[in-house]
């Protein structure tokens, strides 16, 4: 059964393979970088992509998707900027519950960093629920790691789920997998070895746990790295360097610690080897470190399809 989707601020598409791989048609993209917009335009011609200011978006072409989904920009709540929420030029909530009024979808999926849940917020989290109740539907929010849905990275994320009165009561949140997540050696260690590396098995071997979150930082930042200084640290106990992003996998005769390619990073990232990123090295890395994992986004849009089936054939068996 086919089910449409519109998604805004799309990134590098995380979050649309993700949705594609639950069995969502996307209808729309929206999403204002330009180099984001090519990647998408790169891995699927056929979606329409809308390169445009989420705000100034009119979504009444839409009306009627059955999911409106999205990964707001994170500044606004993140604990690492000044947490201005709602006074942050850059919070996108206020266009989303516009374009939620617009489509009438009959769900809604949104992603934002940790810090969403911090108590600094309750007043704004509550705003939120009760504009989207007004409207008709039910939020419910609930903090993920990546590494609970197989991706080889920690990632922990606030997703915010909305489903309209008739479907909300059905609803249940994917349960984490069974299985610990490959760790950053088992993931990379082919990558690693692709130029002939003799050290890549015994890197793998010492890479044995998940990545830390990877860090994608803003165009005002200056070159591509694995994240603050904590976050290199944690990467070198992996035997990573995340001073900066190599432009290919280490030699033969390679002595010392990796640096990441992008295509490494977009594998800890969740990406399958197939999905290719526009522009040179640093911007093809930022997207990499802002998107959201597929993974993690299939698992959860996979229950919200599940909700919408079920009621689609309960309302066929009805009639």
């Amino acid at each position: 059964m086919s089910m449409t989707s519109l998604e805004m601020c799309a990134g590098a598409g995380g979050q649309a393979r993700g949705l594609e791989l639950a069995g969502f048609d996307h209808a729309g993209i929206v999403e204002i970088d330009r180099d984001c917009c090519e990647t998408i335009r790169l891995n699927r011609k056929e979606w329409t992509v809308h390169e445009e200011d989420l705000t100034l978006f009119d979504g009444k072409g839409y009306k009627g998707i059955d999911l409106l989904a999205g990964g707001l920009p994170c500044p606004p709540f993140s604990i690492a900027g000044k947490q201005l929420g709602d006074k942050d030029e850059r919070n996108l909530f206020p266009a989303a519950i516009r374009l939620v009024d617009e489509t009438k979808p009959r769900a809604i999926m949104i992603e934002n960093v940790r810090g969403f849940l911090g108590a600094v917020f309750e007043d704004y989290r509550g705003f939120i629920r009760g504009e989207l109740k007004k409207l008709g539907y039910e939020a419910h929010w609930r903090l993920f790691n990546a590494s609970d849905y197989g991706v080889p990275q920690l990632r922990p994320r606030v997703i915010i789920v909305a489903l309209r009165d008739d479907i909300k009561d059905r609803f249940e949140w994917p349960t984490p997998s069974p299985s610990d997540a490959p760790t950053v050696g088992d993931t990379l260690v082919d990558l690693m070895a692709a130029n002939g590396w003799q050290g890549a098995k015994a890197w793998a071997k010492r890479a044995n746990d998940v990545a830390p979150t990877l860090v994608g930082g803003s165009k005002k930042h200056g070159g591509p790295d694995l994240g603050p200084t904590r976050a290199r640290q944690a990467w070198a106990t992996l035997g990573v360097n995340g001073k900066s992003i190599a432009d290919e996998a280490p030699g033969p005769d390679f002595v010392g610690m990796p640096r990441l390619t992008v295509r490494m990073a977009a594998r800890i990232q969740g990406f399958d080897d197939a999905w290719q990123f526009h522009g040179r090295k640093t911007a093809s890395y930022r997207q990499v470190g802002n998107a959201f994992p597929p993974p993690v986004a299939r698992a959860v849009a996979s229950k919200l399809r599940e909700v919408m089936v079920y009621r689609s054939v309960y309302q066929v068996a009805a009639v």
